[in-house]
């Protein structure tokens, strides 16, 4: 079964390491804050500046004046810090954010991604993403494997306007979290009862399937 977009946000929290600097994107990304391991420090970065989200607030909790880059209103940690979103890229351009995790329209097995704009339809801006992918060495982009009419999203080539060249080493789909190496996708787990050949027949790009692909545990 394909998994939700809580539990794609749950199983890319288990990426996270303790210290780390993590920089959540625009949509399923961004529950993640939801799902840090107990008893883990990570500090969520968010382009608008502010360093220290943490979960999405209750009711009584909403300051709208608060909010992410999305413009969803969030809370603080205890040693959060707020700044200028100069600052705030400069962080990022900079190389100091540990882990960034994004999603996307397109991925292929070169570790290209599309994922700010669609030709045809209105669009704001890439916001963020091209300093993101630019900065950032450690990326994981968390998505769905195809789109809704059931074709593939994880492609030989993108045929979307390009983010980033050569950025992409992991991608987690809600059938599967592969990694990218020498022009291949490698296939490291699979959503419980997604099996291997769903995976591989929705799947454009060259794919690699060890002998072995454990299930994901949450």
């Amino acid at each position: 079964m394909a998994l939700t977009r809580e539990q794609l946000a749950q199983r890319v929290a288990q990426e996270f390491q303790d210290g780390f600097y993590v920089n959540l994107g625009i949509g399923i990304p961004t529950l993640a804050a939801n799902f840090i391991p107990q008893g883990m420090q990570v500090m969520l970065q968010s382009e608008n500046g502010l360093l220290g989200m943490g979960q999405f607030p209750t009711e009584d909790e909403v300051d709208a004046d608060l909010i992410n880059a999305g413009k969803q209103t969030v809370t603080m940690v205890k040693g959060a810090s707020l700044f200028s979103s100069a600052e705030s890229f400069a962080m990022i351009r900079g190389g100091h954010v540990d882990l960034t995790v994004l999603g996307a329209f397109e991925v292929d097995c070169q570790g290209n991604i599309a994922s700010y704009m669609i030709p045809g339809k209105l669009i704001k801006g890439m916001g963020g993403a091209m300093d993101l992918v630019a900065g950032a060495d450690n990326i994981i982009v968390t998505m769905t494997h195809a789109s809704k009419t059931g074709e593939s999203k994880l492609l030989s080539e993108c045929t979307l306007p390009l983010t980033g060249k050569g950025c992409i080493k992991r991608v987690l789909t809600d059938l599967a979290l592969m990694d990218i190496e020498d022009g291949k996708f490698i296939l490291r787990e699979r959503a419980p009862g997604v099996s291997v050949e769903e995976i591989k027949r929705l799947t454009s790009g060259a794919l690699v399937v060890p002998e072995h692909v454990p299930e994901m545990i949450f």
